[in-house]
């Protein structure tokens, strides 16, 4: 019997062939709270990873949906994002999840997600250098710690801190995407220039929006001659 991370509700695993042959993954949540997630699957835009199926084919340009398509209209975005993948829709389980993970300081709770992150990692990703989305330095002696890292730390290999956040700003989810996208000054510094130098980067964050923030992360990254970046987040 274990205790659901999210819920707490004791559960057992599920009885396969896989769990008598040793095959089967550790679980940390129960099935209802499995459930309750809904992975990302079938046809995506192939750079943010957004499912296609979400919204009408007016909406989409080949294989990009249509924000995509306007931010590569934008000549200072351009290229920035080789592309994103997700593990989950926002859906209201997730994001009470990632409340309970940033505003509660439920930390613990994010060990929920390392066996999809890892698996998500080694499918396209696993020669890239890994660096997390920082928060301010308020914003992290607020919370206690900095949910993009844990997440990067899931992974099991090296975490680069190659970025700071250079101003403190109102939380993004209370900014409209209009507000975002306007954002025009620098939000990121490099902490030292040559650390991702003709690398391969891979951001983390926890949440895609709107993409600004992964591509202001980019535009430092790029500045500082990194080759390709892309990102992973928990959801789109």
């Amino acid at each position: 019997m274990k205790h659901c991370l999210y819920c707490d509700q004791l559960y057992i695993d599920e009885v396969s062939w896989r769990f008598f042959l040793g095959l089967n993954e550790e679980t940390t949540l129960c099935s209802i709270c499995r459930g309750s997630l809904q992975e990302i699957h079938g046809e995506i835009c192939h750079c943010c990873g957004r499912p296609l199926s979400l919204f009408p084919e007016k909406y989409r340009q080949d294989q990009l949906c249509y924000d995509c398509v306007r931010w590569e209209k934008e000549k200072n975005w351009q290229g920035l994002l080789t592309k994103n993948r997700s593990l989950y829709i926002y859906n209201d389980h997730l994001k009470e999840m990632i409340a309970r993970i940033k505003y509660r300081g439920d930390a613990k709770l994010i060990e929920a997600f390392q066996l999809p992150l890892k698996k998500l990692f080694k499918k396209h990703f696993k020669d890239y250098t890994v660096v997390p989305i920082p928060l301010s330095e308020k914003r992290h002696y607020e919370r206690g710690f900095n949910q993009a890292e844990l997440l990067a730390r899931l992974l099991d290999v090296p975490v680069m801190n190659a970025l700071v956040r250079t101003i403190h700003e109102e939380k993004q989810s209370k900014k409209s995407r209009a507000e975002r996208i306007a954002i025009k000054h620098p939000i990121f510094r490099m902490v030292e220039q040559q650390s991702v130098h003709s690398k391969n980067i891979l951001l983390i964050d926890d949440v895609y929006t709107t993409g600004s923030t992964l591509r202001q992360a980019a535009l430092a990254l790029k500045k500082a001659g990194a080759t390709t970046i892309c990102s992973i987040t928990l959801a789109r």
